[in-house]
């Protein structure tokens, strides 16, 4: 029995009967801004989700369409000393980090408004949807500030070209231009974004969880392992997918079909 949701700040959680979570940035002005309460309830929020062993998958969104996240409370930045910037930027990176570390599939639900702070929310979920009224940036350098954490994925999801410029001009681009880089895996008119979520979590929650997770693992080590390293990792995994009956069981369906084919 899945257990009870529990509250926590600016966060709304919801679970469907496959395992997939929901978790919905809530009350954090008109654009989702991520202040410090916010950043810090959120991050409660998803190492919760990170627990539960019926989780298949895990979207995160905002609340509205009008953004994904709007980036960082400019008013709180503006009052913080060294130490403050230091403490505000390392719960942001809490929270990117907690969402890397979520071991099944993680997909940002992104309409409107992506900057700063919410792409690089964005950046640390495995799977990033958008809807063609998108904007994104990384508006930094334009409040006199550089962009850090999770900005460190960019030149591995769109390029260091795309990274330079992201990043040192502080200029947005559209949701075409996002799709083009690879930072979008799928773009869609906005209304559909449901949809288009749904498209991907359905093969998530249908194939086995064992395996979901295991390769999620992988990808994750293959980042930063060598090729050889990588190989070898992968064997590991492969035969240890088979001490358990996943295999045999989401196999059977497929063998069930061939065999009849093959009758026929």
């Amino acid at each position: 029995m899945s257990a009870p949701i529990p509250d926590f700040p600016h966060s709304r959680i919801d679970r469907d009967e496959r395992g997939v979570y929901t978790l919905q940035i809530h009350d954090a002005k008109s654009l989702n801004i991520l202040a410090t309460p916010v950043t810090q309830g959120l991050t409660q929020a998803v190492r919760w989700i990170a627990e539960r062993a019926d989780a298949r998958a895990l979207v995160i969104r905002g609340t509205g369409e009008r953004a994904f996240i709007g980036g960082a409370n400019l008013y709180e930045m503006a009052e913080l000393d060294p130490a403050g910037g230091r403490a505000f930027i390392t719960h942001l990176r809490d929270l990117c980090d907690a969402v890397r570390n979520v071991p099944v599939p993680t997909i940002a639900r992104i309409p409107g408004f992506c900057l700063g702070a919410g792409m690089e929310l964005a950046a640390a979920c495995d799977i990033r949807l958008g809807s063609r009224d998108g904007v994104f940036g990384m508006p930094e350098v334009r409040v006199g500030i550089p962009s850090v954490i999770h900005a460190v994925l960019l030149p591995a999801l769109i390029g260091p070209g795309a990274t330079h410029w992201l990043l040192l001009t502080g200029e947005n681009v559209d949701a075409e231009q996002a799709l083009r880089w690879g930072f979008l895996q799928f773009l869609c008119d906005a209304g559909e974004l449901d949809a288009l979520v749904e498209r991907t979590v359905g093969p998530i929650a249908a194939s086995g969880p064992r395996a979901v997770a295991s390769q999620k693992a992988l990808l994750r080590y293959w980042e930063t392992s060598t090729v050889d390293a990588g190989l070898d990792r992968s064997v590991d995994a492969f035969g240890d997918a088979f001490t358990t009956d996943e295999p045999r069981r989401y196999m059977a369906p497929f063998l069930a079909r061939k065999h009849k084919r093959d009758g026929q």
